[in-house]
């Protein structure tokens, strides 16, 4: 009998033995056993074999087999314990004993109780109701199951036979296909792999599967199929979702210090993670920075702030709703038809609601568990501390631009010299509004002072630092001082600045109980001399100019700002000549002047750097697209306001980075006419000259109403030019928007109006010509000074 045509009996040897108890026939699995060729084994009495040869049972009348233990002594001497059954085969004649044969099939004691450990782990294994098993063949067709493989809706209640196409989703099928035909094909197990498993019936969310399986092969190592091991850990799975959801919607909900950033970031965070709609509603004072309060009923009116989902479903913004102002919803509003396909929670933070966000499902889709309830409420408790952020923010960011646009000029303003717009937008960042800077001061004889600046820094320290530098400018502008000198003294001022933060930021001040006021630490310099700042701390960069009409001369001066750009009225535009000094707060080094023609209408562009930098570009980029863009504007010639809109519209392509800040002005010219100059000698007779030239050149303006004053002022002011400084002296008139008047001499001794007592003869003549006139001052020149005046013209002239 060849034992190998039958694997199952792997182990199993047989021997049949007649009616007297000899061997007549055996496997030869008995040869492997007994380690004895099967020729001793033939012939010979079954009792010789055996340790025990009493206890060997004879076959009895009824012919009924038995099973038992026994020992039998192999070929080399060793005993073998095996498990045993006995079958009793009756020949033709059951009566008669020696007719009747036995089967003893045997099998070692150890291999006997492996196949009883294989055989009740393979029972056990698919009675298990934690997890499915299954065994597909090499078709991956079901071949058989335990009783609990997917007990969901839409699963067949018998699985034999089946592919999974048959019962689930076809893109769930096709996934988990491939990885049972990996391991067909690879022989590799598969070892906790996920899969989700959608039935065809119930498409919902299904379940999610931990998918583990092995590859079977016979006993000649012929693949006859898989077994695989499905583990539902739809829980888990769930729990990790929400965890990594929650972590998403902290991440996007808090980057950003705009009210409606962090809100539309919180609703597109929820599609389709947790919601196939989610709406975000804010308090309509969040906005302006302030804390909602409720109305006099208790409820707060919200303002719809961001909608994700698809267009057609999802709910219009701008609309609003009410809700109490515990966060609950208003009875009577759309609010209150909550289901279990839509949560709400509201964003609180600090015990003060400040909106809700709603999450919404598909009807056909699973409802919202408990789970998701919790999840929404801690996702709205981070949300609202990143809405009470942005709020802060929103509140602090108004009022420093507040502040700093209550620093600033007008935006569109009108001077003899010229016409001005400007444009001034703060920044987006954290750090707050920057310390950009813009000013239009008229000067004295129709002149106008145009200035830009930057104080390095954001927030409200920047725009402090650049309130006290525009004050400093508009002071050192009335001196009428050039625009090299006026930046010379900014810089010492800038630099002093710099000196008093870098000691207050260095050195506390350390109060001593028995000294009077704080005790200066030892290696302090504060009682010595300034020392000079580091290189490398820059406070501020300034650009000023100032534009004569008369002359057309525009003198430039910078400290480490761009250059201004111009265009004229044909559309061309280039950067004037700018001979760029340190940045202020260096310190001890020079300043340099420039001067250059410019044509009546020409549009002069004064900026900071915010507006070049353009987000991430080149500055050289930024600089060339602000001259193309000037020239267009020029050569169109559109209003100023229009022009300034348009030069900074697109910029940057992202969110600023710094201030940006322009100026255009258009100039103007006084023509030749307007004006009148004469030489006078320093002979006091001469003044009654001046009176009747400046007489006559009123009459031809059609300034009589003027003449009396003007003669009076003239006359002073001659008079003293020739008593104090000699010759030769200067008068000029200039008919712009106010009657000017100038008489310069060679002296530089300035002029100072004193109040002269009851016995003086003399010092009451700056005096009267302050009474007369509407302003007046005196300013060096490279000959001298100049005294000037101004008197306003009469209506209509």
């Amino acid at each position: 009998m060849d034992d190998r045509r039958f694997p199952f009996l792997d182990g199993v040897a047989g021997a049949l033995v007649d009616g007297s108890g000899t061997i007549v026939g055996c496997t030869s699995a008995v040869e492997d056993l007994l380690a004895l060729p099967a020729r001793a084994l033939v012939g010979r009495p079954l009792r010789d074999l055996l340790a025990d040869p009493d206890g060997w049972r004879s076959p009895d009348d009824s012919g009924a087999g038995w099973d038992g233990t026994v020992t039998v002594r192999t070929g080399d001497g060793r005993p073998l314990n095996l498990d045993v059954r006995v079958l009793t085969l009756h020949g033709g004649n059951p009566a008669d004993p020696a007719a009747t044969r036995q089967v003893v099939l045997g099998a070692k004691s150890s291999t006997v109780a492996r196949w009883r450990q294989d055989q009740a782990f393979t029972r056990e294994l698919f009675l298990q109701d934690r997890f499915g098993l299954a065994v597909f063949d090499t078709d991956l067709q079901i071949v058989r199951t335990n009783t609990h493989l997917l007990p969901y809706s839409g699963v067949p209640p018998t699985l034999t036979g089946l592919k999974l196409a048959d019962f689930l989703q076809p893109e769930d099928a096709v996934s988990l296909e491939a990885h049972l035909r990996h391991v067909l094909e690879t022989g590799q197990p598969l070892v906790l792999a996920e899969g989700l498993a959608r039935t065809v019936v119930d498409p919902r969310s299904g379940r999610m599967m931990a998918i583990s399986a092995f590859r079977l092969q016979d006993h000649e190592g012929a693949v006859i199929g898989l077994t695989v091991l499905f583990t539902d850990i739809t829980e888990q799975h769930r729990s990790r979702q929400r965890l990594a959801l929650l972590h998403r919607v902290t991440a996007a909900a808090g980057s950003s210090l705009s009210v409606t950033d962090t809100a539309e970031g919180l609703a597109k965070a929820l599609v389709p993670a947790l919601a196939d709609v989610a709406v975000v509603d804010i308090a309509a004072a969040v906005f302006t920075g302030d804390e909602p309060a409720p109305d006099p009923t208790g409820r707060l009116l919200l303002r719809r702030t961001a909608v994700a989902g698809p267009p057609e479903s999802a709910p219009a913004t701008g609309d609003t709703v009410l809700v109490r102002a515990d966060g609950t919803p208003d009875r009577g509003t759309a609010a209150e038809a909550a289901h279990d396909w839509e949560i709400t929670a509201p964003l609180a933070a600090r015990g003060i609601v400040l909106g809700q966000v709603t999450s919404r499902r598909d009807r056909w889709k699973d409802r919202y568990e408990e789970g998701d309830r919790l999840l929404l409420a801690e996702i709205a408790a981070r949300a609202a501390l990143a809405v009470d952020n942005a709020r802060r923010y929103t509140r602090e960011h108004r009022a420093a631009v507040g502040l700093q646009r209550s620093l600033l000029p007008p935006a569109v303003r009108t001077v003899a010299a010229v016409s001005t717009a400007s444009v001034y937008l703060p920044t987006d960042s954290a750090g707050g509004v920057g310390g950009d800077w813009f000013d239009v001061i008229p000067l004295s004889s129709a002149r106008v002072a145009l200035v830009v600046g930057d104080v390095a820094g954001h927030g409200l320290q920047a725009t402090a630092t650049m309130g006290r530098l525009r004050t400093a400018v508009r002071t050192l502008a009335d001196l009428d001082l050039e625009p090299d000198e006026l930046l010379v003294h900014l810089d010492d001022l800038v630099s002093q600045l710099l000196f008093e933060g870098d000691f207050t930021g260095d050195a506390e001040d350390i109060e001593d109980p028995d000294h009077a006021g704080p005790v200066v630490p030892a290696d302090s310099d504060r009682a010595g001399r300034r020392q000079r700042p580091e290189p490398g701390s820059v406070g501020a960069t300034c650009l000023y100019a100032v534009y004569d009409p008369v002359t057309r001369a525009c003198t430039v001066a910078s400290a480490g700002h761009p250059p201004p750009a111009v265009a004229a009225r044909d559309g061309t535009a280039h950067f004037l000549p700018v001979t760029p000094g340190p940045p202020l707060g260096v310190g001890g080094l020079p300043f340099e002047a420039t001067e250059s023609l410019l044509d009546p209408g020409s549009v002069l562009a004064l900026y900071t750097d915010g507006l070049i930098e353009r987000g991430e570009g080149d500055i050289d980029e930024g600089m060339a697209e602000i001259q193309r863009r000037l020239a267009v504007v020029a050569r169109e010639d559109r209003p100023l306001r229009e022009a300034a809109v348009q030069l900074v519209a697109g910029l940057p392509p992202t969110r600023l980075r710094d201030d940006v800040t322009l100026l255009l002005a258009r100039t103007r010219a006084v023509p030749a006419e307007s004006t009148a100059a004469w030489s006078v000698e320093p002979d006091p007779a001469a003044v009654a000259q001046v009176r009747a030239d400046a007489t006559a050149r009123l009459a031809a303006w059609g300034l009589d109403d003027l003449a009396f004053t003007t003669e009076l002022v003239l006359s002073e002011l001659v008079t003293n030019a020739i008593r104090y400084a000699g010759g030769p002296v200067g008068v000029r008139l200039i008919r712009a928007d106010t009657l000017t008047c100038e008489v310069s001499d060679g002296s530089s001794t300035q002029p100072r109006m004193r109040r002269a007592r009851l016995t003086d003869e003399g010092g009451r003549g700056l005096y009267l010509v302050a009474q007369l006139t509407d302003r007046w001052g005196s300013r060096y020149t490279s000959a001298g000074k100049t005294i000037w005046t101004e008197q306003e013209l009469p209506s209509g002239s």
